[in-house]
């Protein structure tokens, strides 16, 4: 019971990955309060959760828009109102956005994008940061994912807005390093998810035929299990994860487990942060 007696809200809970982690977290001990957008999904996720939990007042469900900071400072609100404080915050409300070349896609799609996944991050942590302060404790997770680190063509608004959580997360976690407060991004891996059938049904023409080889590969083998980056955000959730912040962590790749050990070395350093290349890094004697 890893997380037994934490507080913990879920953003965009209702299906796929924000789901996942909330039974996580509750099967952990956790009281967990979610939202989402769309009022039919929302009550049937909180209905599945209540059945896991054993007790509905284990379970808080609110529908909320990230992009609107009303309707996210009545859900803090409302949260803290039932389980008398937070612990944390899962921030994993996110689209792809708009699919095609950047100069072609519907420019209020693509803002739509960027308000979602990133500015919809930072009101979450406007929401909830007053009530962690407080505390003097409390756990940021942000989910990002391969468009922080690598260029997606045909997908620029998601690439872009993963990139911008990740520095986002970077600033935010020494802002409130002092508050007792850690701030970590997650990449869960390649999901196989409602986001993923949404690449495979726009095709090849839109998002360019080697991404759409590569997702529908995802989809034949199955992609990565949901479980594997659970795993992850629980640990960051939890007290083993101690004073580890601002790190952009791969669920699948990094050996995260071990980082507990190594927290006072990895927070004194840029690894595991988003940096720039120079040429001497890939082995070049020029520049």
């Amino acid at each position: 019971m890893m997380l037994k007696g934490k507080r913990l809200m879920v953003t965009g809970a209702s299906q796929g990955f924000g789901l996942a982690a909330a039974r996580a977290f509750l099967r952990e001990g956790a009281r967990v309060a979610v939202c989402a957008r769309t009022r039919t999904d929302l009550d049937e996720a909180v209905g599945e959760l209540s059945a896991l939990a054993g007790d509905p007042g284990r379970v808080l469900g609110r529908v909320c828009d990230v992009t609107t900071p009303d309707q996210l400072e009545s859900f803090v609100a409302d949260a803290v109102r039932a389980y008398a404080g937070l612990d944390g915050v899962l921030c994993n409300a996110g689209v792809y956005g708009p699919k095609g070349p950047s100069d072609e896609v519907d420019w209020q799609a693509w803002s739509q994008a960027i308000d979602i996944n990133l500015k919809g991050v930072v009101l979450t942590c406007r929401a909830v940061l007053p009530v962690l302060k407080a505390a003097a404790r409390g756990k940021i997770l942000i989910m990002s994912g391969g468009g922080a680190t690598s260029p997606m063509p045909f997908l620029s608004a998601y690439a872009a807005s993963k990139a911008g959580v990740v520095r986002f997360a970077e600033s935010l976690a020494l802002e409130v390093r002092d508050h007792g407060i850690q701030v970590n991004c997650i990449a869960p891996g390649a999901l196989n998810t409602r986001m993923l059938d949404e690449v495979l049904e726009a095709g090849p023409e839109l998002v360019g035929q080697g991404f759409y080889d590569k997702m529908l590969d995802i989809k034949t083998k199955g992609g990565t299990p949901l479980e594997t980056g659970v795993d992850l955000c629980v640990h960051l959730a939890s007290d083993q994860s101690g004073p580890l912040t601002g790190k952009l962590l791969s669920a699948v790749w990094d050996p995260w487990r071990e980082f507990t050990d190594h927290a006072q070395d990895l927070n004194g350093t840029d690894i595991f942060t988003l940096r720039r290349i120079i040429p001497r890094d890939r082995g070049k004697d020029w520049g």
